[in-house]
């Protein structure tokens, strides 16, 4: 993850309407802003080694058109990989709605437990991110909705299952299991292909999945209650400051050379156009802050120090006595888009992660509905209104979006029933300070549909590297996360070595 994760998860598509908000994205739908800076990449890219290679993908799996194909870009480590002939297991993280170095450099735990596993290691490009373009270059790729259509979930998952099925055929390992994970989207996806795909993988780790976050499957109030009250719990005065700085916005907006006078507080680059944006720019920036309230210095999204939602709420409630609503919000909102100190001024526009195909994504089967109540949310009330949604997708994309595609395609409604049912060896992982958490699944549906739930977990924090800031409750919840995968290679060589017995014997 929000004006419309996650996981893993901005603000460039913003919905002009006041009666629905775009929603939050994997960090967000809608790319809003960014310091003028150097992309964040989280972890040092140099401390993993990989080989990057290219797979020829299918542009459409499901029909047989004569299309072209598109090079799949994916990452590859091999160092600690036990061999076919040792069953090692295979590792496939599902790329999520970016470059697929970043969320890999940001992804750790896969790292640090591979020698342990014995573990090959794989990591492919998304569609339509990254490098990994059908029609040869981006500007093609996004050229129109034609173009656009084939950048799906359906798509994406094929591209996995495809690509997984023939780097094992080329290995000789077509024993080897694989086990799936995934932050965010990319945690979305990784349940949804143990799903749909279950001999294509044993199991799948799924963090900070919200794949309950469609139709009326949880209130759409839930995402900013919980940003709400992540900042409530650190400060009610910063809570009350940020619920009542919209109005002084407004008020300060419909002033002569107001917009100026809010360019000039906020420090932009260039003169703001609305106080939409500069609404959005700060709705934005709660939202990631909720989602990366770290234990731990990090810069997942932006150079952040540990606890920011707490810096943040000491920076608005310690600002001098004489200083404004507005100066308060401008000195909070610092620590998230310029705690290093080293940005002069903020642009509105940059996408230095390459996350606008979520836009598409979300105007076509990604429909999120999110809404902000009075009562529990420091936002501006308002409501989720489809009608507003459906046309603001047709006007950006000449598409109308399918709501209830997800949930008929991959499921949702009683999912305790389904899951239990026909699932599974699928971890749930989620951190409730995380307001993506809201959307996943947090209790056991079964003894193989686990959910491993901390009260002070963010996003995706369990993917992450290690480090020795690492609070016990993260080490504990690795380690059981270990456990099971351990369970499920064991429970599937176990099987495998009967099946080879049973055959022997009938020679």
């Amino acid at each position: 993850m929000a004006s419309h994760l996650v996981l893993l998860l901005i603000i460039s598509f913003v919905f002009s309407t006041s009666s629905s908000s775009p929603s939050p994205r994997f960090p967000r739908q809608t790319l809003q802003s960014r310091a003028r800076t150097q992309p964040s990449r989280g972890g040092d890219r140099n401390s993993y080694r990989y080989e990057t290679k290219y797979f020829s993908q299918q542009l459409d799996h499901f029909s047989f058109a004569d299309l072209p194909k598109f090079s799949q870009r994916y990452l590859i480590n091999s160092d600690h990989w036990t061999g076919a002939s040792e069953l090692g297991p295979i590792f496939l993280y599902c790329g999520n709605e970016g470059d697929i170095e970043w969320f890999a450099t940001n992804s750790g735990f896969i790292w640090e437990i591979a020698p342990k596993f014995g573990a090959l290691l794989v990591f492919p490009e998304h569609r339509y991110y990254g490098e990994s373009m059908p029609y040869g270059n981006r500007e093609e790729a996004y050229k129109n909705a034609t173009t656009l259509s084939y950048l799906t979930t359906e798509q994406a998952l094929a591209d996995f299952a495809v690509f997984v099925t023939d780097l094992k055929r080329n290995l000789s390992a077509e024993a080897s299991p694989v086990v799936l994970f995934g932050g965010s989207y990319g945690g979305m996806l990784a349940a949804w292909m143990r799903l749909k795909y279950p001999h294509i993988a044993i199991g799948a780790l799924a963090s900070s999945a919200p794949i309950l976050q469609f139709e009326d499957l949880v209130p759409p109030q839930t995402f900013y209650d919980i940003v709400s009250n992540d900042f409530k719990r650190e400060s009610s005065s910063c809570f009350s400051t940020i619920k009542d700085s919209w109005d002084a916005i407004i008020a300060e907006g419909e002033k002569e050379n107001g917009l100026q006078q809010l360019s000039k507080t906020f420090h932009f680059c260039r003169a703001l156009n609305s106080t939409d944006d500069l609404s959005g720019w700060l709705d934005s920036a709660y939202s990631y802050l909720a989602m990366v309230d770290y234990p731990y210095a990090a810069d997942f999204m932006m150079p952040l120090p540990g606890h920011p939602i707490k810096e943040v709420c000491r920076k608005i409630d310690g600002a001098s006595s004489d200083a404004s609503i507005l100066e308060r919000i401008y000195a909070g909102v610092s620590v998230y888009y310029n705690y290093t100190g080293k940005v002069g001024c903020f642009e509105l526009d940059d996408d230095p992660h390459g996350l606008d195909g979520w836009n598409w994504q979300a105007c076509t089967e990604m429909v999120m509905p999110m809404s902000s109540s009075q009562e529990n949310s420091m936002f501006t009330t308002y409501d989720f209104n489809y009608s507003s949604y459906k046309e603001d997708c047709w006007n950006t994309f000449g598409v109308n979006p399918r709501p209830r595609w997800v949930t008929t395609e991959l499921g949702g409604h009683d999912i305790e029933t389904t899951l239990k049912s026909f699932g599974s060896n699928i971890i749930f992982s989620n951190g409730l300070l995380d307001p993506w958490s809201g959307g996943s699944v947090l209790k056991n549906l079964s003894s193989t549909i686990v959910a491993l739930v901390t009260e002070e977990g963010g996003h995706h924090l369990d993917l992450r590297p290690s480090t020795p800031e690492d609070p016990k409750w993260l080490v504990e919840q690795r380690e059981a996360e270990i456990r099971l995968i351990q369970e499920w290679i064991r429970t599937y060589r176990l099987e495998k070595v009967a099946q080879f017995s049973l055959l022997k014997s009938s020679w």
